[in-house]
């Protein structure tokens, strides 16, 4: 068992330690391409920090377990809002464009109810699960939204573009597959003993993919977006989340049910109101207050209602 803990840990170091180098090294190829900063973040890093939900998910349900895998994206995209969102303006107050507020957070509530009403069989009606075809459906809107981030690529508001330098071509190849060998070895790491804890614990799928892996797979969104608030370069913080969020029910589960159909527990209904909820939460502080920016008592409050998240979730598993 515990050696079974120290080999998730160990996983879920490398997934991220391979997703980072992987961004780097796509970074680099995107600059060389000429591409803007913005569309830079809003594809390339957002797809990246996605990366770990991306693989995890993959191996589970290559291994028939696809249970964990719409709770990981659930679980992560709450705390993307309630924790990351409400860290990063604990520590700065974060200025949230018009970009954002017109295409992002529509966006990221649309893929939401596409979500809802998918795995309650509003489309094809089969049996609360999500198959191929709707796989296809999520997909085809992730490409909508990239194609309409391409067109709209303004800069976001008071946002300076900066000079960027690709990293050498040999140091951007040798990124690209240390990255994609760290993301195939965490993956497995992760994926197998996930399974033998949630096993031994008693666990649901549904329950260790919402809690244990949704919080680990969400650490490189964390990670980015604490560094950016330091930085005070909010924009980053929340283009990062917003895009991950999106990303992940478009392309990760869009995905995931290509390899195998997505099987929905109809409790995590409840889940899906409170991600819902956070994202009600997020449009509600973003046009209260002065301005349109998440302030630090905000913040706090985002990060009660993620302490209260985790309370509920424990309690009723």
């Amino acid at each position: 068992m515990w050696i079974a803990i120290v080999l998730l840990v160990i996983g879920f170091v490398v997934l991220i330690l391979g997703a980072n180098w992987l961004v780097d090294g796509a970074t680099s190829v995107g600059i060389r391409a000429k591409l803007s900063p913005l569309i830079i973040g809003l594809t390339i890093v957002a797809f990246g920090t996605s990366l770990p939900e991306l693989i995890v998910n993959v191996f589970s349900c290559v291994k028939g377990n696809s249970g964990l895998a719409i709770g990981n994206i659930v679980g992560s995209n709450i705390m993307n809002i309630l924790l990351i969102l409400g860290v990063a303006s604990a520590i700065y107050p974060i200025d949230v464009s018009r970009i954002s507020i017109r295409r992002d957070i529509p966006v990221g509530f649309l893929a939401t109810a596409a979500l809802f009403l998918m795995a309650n069989d509003f489309f094809l009606g089969q049996s609360h699960t999500i198959n191929w075809i709707e796989g296809l459906i999520l997909l085809l809107m992730a490409g909508g939204y990239l194609y309409l981030t391409m067109v709209k690529n303004e800069k976001p508001d008071g946002e300076v573009e900066a000079v960027q330098i690709p990293l050498p071509w040999w140091k951007t190849i040798l990124f690209l597959v240390i990255g994609i060998v760290g993301l195939y070895v965490g993956g497995e790491l992760v994926s197998n003993n996930a399974q033998i804890i949630a096993k031994a614990w008693g666990m649901s799928d549904a329950l260790i993919g919402l809690t244990v892996v949704a919080m680990a797979t969400s650490l490189p969104e964390l990670i980015t977006s604490i560094v950016a608030a330091t930085k005070k370069n909010a924009g980053i913080a929340i283009g990062n989340v917003l895009g991950s969020n999106i990303l992940n029910i478009f392309i990760v589960l869009g995905i995931s049910s290509l390899i195998t159909p997505l099987q929905f527990d109809i409790q995590m209904n409840v889940t899906l109101g409170i991600l819902f909820f956070a994202n009600m939460l997020l449009l509600l502080f973003v046009f209260t207050g002065k301005g349109r920016k998440l302030s630090r008592f905000e913040g706090f409050l985002m990060l009660l209602a993620f302490a209260g998240f985790m309370t509920y979730t424990i309690l009723t598993a």
